[in-house]
């Protein structure tokens, strides 16, 4: 169609949108619009096609009227630089609202919109109509009070919440300057004016030990106590394993087992055994049997289901399960008898999974290894750690050549590994940062989540073919704009990657990585890579797991700290007990998806509060280091400024203010800042110098600048050496 024709189309229905607009017959709209009569069928046609594009329809007395525009509710998801997107119910694309557009709604809102925009390279854009209903209702902040004013106000943590909330002196409930708070929301502001709220609580002075982390939690609303109800029955059930807990079980307390777990951990939920046969290895993993002291509907269960998960904040564990079970009956401690629900896989030397069996069974865990020790045995070859544990020794070895076996399958079939090192914070007796590192990932940490995969797809697998209700963990394909995007990108750098027909198969983003391996873009196309990723979840459909590259995955292994495991195990023992009739199958079927729906939802939460903790004490930690300089690789580009990580994992931003020598210009598609008179060039992934020149605790922000060649600090060598 010519553009007159689009533009006459668009004259005639802006006209009938037009809130001024009275309707009209055909004639009396040519006439309005002074179409002559040799042009009045392309008028007709224009017409037409309005009606059948559902943009207009002609009412009963024959006069042009607007369509109803087709709304959409979701669920509104803030930026902290002022849009947002929405969340549509059973669509996979979010719709982005603009500043402009959002209407006075917040994040976590239930909102009515209408698209204004189709997709095209970006998502499809919407408008806010209407605010369904609130999603915040309380917030946590920093009190100041108004000096000589009957009134004061609270400033978020959440830098979602963008607006100051206004507190009447009779509603502080005494609190002074400094404190941080919980707010009740009475109002929510609009035509001008400020949010409303009383103060529910005082968490602590913001400089108090603990209060940082407590904010954090409240922000959250993170259950922390649990109700006596609950207590008193983890008390109850906690009793020793008797000879009729073990009645009908597989007993497997003379096979040879232990745990590996970090130093710190307490709750023990899984225990390995390897042994080679022949052309075969037998592994075994055992899981804690929580379900049988969580029974279904209990005041135990209720809560878990409610928690979704453990929440690990820095130097503190919020359960999902009380104490008593979670590092009691419930952990595998070494040197007790313990119920386990067991998968116990023949694997061939190719990584195959010839034969497997789950079963309940009785355990008995022979020692509490750590990582830290496994991989002095294995890696250090430390001869004092090797004749402390030396009968296990030979088994170790064996777990070292399996889980070879199995990573070389895995990455044969196209499974992404994103190694990228999370944070170790150590911490004092106060919570103050002492040191800040990466996690250690070495030889035994890799064994055991070789392990802990091939038991969740063995499972999974099992049971999609039984065609039971299950709870799996579905990762979906990337976005495909994303994805398109990303390859273009990587051919700036000479890589190239295969896309069939809106699909990329996940062969093609490992081989990608394989091939940046080692160079210096290495980290950023990783990053591209990831940030092209949907978000994996749990579900009651198959869809498969794209990450792994695993047609079926779910997540069994981990009953004490997560929701989903604990409702797999419960339907697993239904079946092995032959209590799967039509009524428990129909049973599941009602319930899973709401138990999935909510158990990706307190994931996401837990996720978050941990992710807001580690930066909190990054800030902390690089406030009594502000003058230093270290060595950083720039790990994000934007149009504000340069993102600079540290061997630490500690990251800051350099902003373009604080870009003095030149004035700095952003190049999106190459992710490149060039000085406009220098020519100088920053990249993503490039080595640079930075200073630390500011942190803000309640933004959780750190600044740097660039130091520039030649210049030196103190500080530097000292740094260098703490992070080798």
């Amino acid at each position: 169609m010519d553009k007159t024709f689009e533009k006459r189309k668009k004259v005639v229905y802006d006209l009938i949108c037009d809130d001024l607009y009275t309707p009209m017959k055909f004639k009396e709209l040519a006439i309005f619009l002074q179409v002559p009569k040799e042009k009045r069928d392309e008028l007709r046609q224009i017409l037409e096609l309005l009606e059948q594009e559902k943009k207009i329809f002609l009412s009963k007395r024959g006069k042009y009227v607007r369509g109803e525009t087709k709304k959409f509710s979701g669920v509104y998801r803030a930026n902290v630089r002022g849009f947002g997107f929405v969340e549509l119910v059973g669509e996979t694309s979010d719709v982005f609202i603009g500043e402009e557009n959002t209407n006075g709604a917040m994040d976590g809102d239930t909102v009515e919109i209408t698209i204004t925009k189709e997709a095209s390279k970006r998502s499809r854009e919407g408008k806010i109509i209407k605010i369904l209903a609130r999603g915040i209702t309380r917030v946590v902040g920093l009190y100041e009070a108004n000096p000589g004013k009957s009134f004061g106000f609270v400033l978020p943590d959440n830098q979602k919440f963008q607006k100051d909330i206004f507190i009447p002196a009779e509603k502080s409930k005494e609190a002074v300057s400094g404190h941080k708070v919980v707010v009740e929301l009475t109002s929510y502001g609009g035509d001008g004016k400020k949010p409303e709220g009383r103060i529910l609580e005082i968490i602590g002075h913001v400089n108090d030990p603990g209060t940082d982390i407590m904010s954090i939690v409240k922000g959250y609303e993170l259950p922390v106590e649990f109700p006596e109800k609950v207590l008193r029955q983890a008390e109850r059930v906690s009793k020793p394993v008797s000879e009729a807990d073990m009645a009908g079980r597989k007993d497997l307390r003379n096979v040879q087992m232990v745990t590996i777990d970090g130093e710190d951990a307490k709750d023990l939920d899984d225990a390995v055994s390897v042994v080679h046969k022949g052309d075969h290895y037998i592994l075994g993993v055992h899981i804690a049997d929580v379900t049988n002291y969580v029974q279904e509907n209990s005041a135990l269960d209720h809560e878990a289901r409610e928690r979704g998960t453990s929440v690990y904040l820095a130097n503190r564990v919020i359960p999902m399960l009380p104490h008593t079970l979670s590092n009691g009956i419930c952990s595998l401690n070494a040197g007790e008898d313990r119920l386990a629900l067991s998968c116990i896989m023949t694997v061939d030397l190719k990584g195959n999974v010839v034969d497997h069996e789950i079963a309940e069974t009785v355990i008995h865990v022979d020692r509490r290894m750590t990582y830290t020790s496994v991989k002095k045995i294995l890696e250090d070859h430390d001869k004092e750690e090797r004749d402390r544990y030396k009968e296990f020794v030979p088994m170790f070895e064996c777990m070292q050549e399996l889980s070879g076996i199995l990573r070389g399958r895995r990455t044969q079939r196209g499974s992404i590994d994103f190694d990228f090192p999370e944070t170790k914070l150590v911490l004092d007796e106060n919570g103050r940062p002492l040191e800040i590192r990466p996690y250690d990932r070495n030889v035994a940490t890799r064994m055991i989540e070789d392990f802990m995969l091939l038991a969740n797809e063995t499972v999974a697998q099992d049971y999609y073919w039984q065609e039971l209700p299950f709870v799996y963990r579905t990762h979906e394909a990337p976005d495909d704009e994303k994805i398109k995007a990303l390859a273009a990108f990587i051919n700036n750098f000479g890589y190239s990657m295969h896309i069939g027909v809106n699909e990329v198969r996940p062969k093609e983003i490992q081989k990608l990585l394989a091939k940046a391996e080692g160079t210096p873009e290495e980290a950023l196309i990783g990053r591209l890579a990831l940030r092209s990723m949907r978000q994996a979840r749990y579900a009651p459909e198959n869809t498969g797991h794209f990450g792994l590259a695993a047609s079926y995955y779910t997540h069994f292994t981990s009953p004490i700290r997560r929701y989903p495991d604990l409702q797999i195990h419960r339907i697993i023992k239904d079946n092995l007990r032959g209590r799967m009739n039509d009524a428990k199958i129909e049973h599941y079927h009602s319930i899973l998806e709401e138990v999935t729906k909510h158990a990706s939802e307190t994931e996401r939460r837990a996720d978050e509060a941990e992710r807001e903790t580690v930066k909190l004490k990054k800030v902390e930690y690089m406030q009594g280091r502000i003058g230093e300089v270290f060595e950083g690789v720039i790990s994000g580009m934007t149009k504000w400024g340069m993102y600079v990580e540290l061997p630490n994992t500690i990251e800051g931003l350099v902003h373009v203010t604080n870009m003095q020598d030149d004035h700095y210009d952003y190049y999106e598609g190459s992710y490149e800042m060039v000085g406009e008179h220098t020519g100088k060039v920053y990249k993503l992934g490039q080595n640079v110098r930075v200073r630390v020149i500011d942190t803000n605790r309640m933004m959780r922000t750190i600044d740097f600048e660039i130091v520039s060649e030649g210049e030196r600090e103190d500080g530097e060598d000292e740094w260098q050496a703490d992070s080798q």
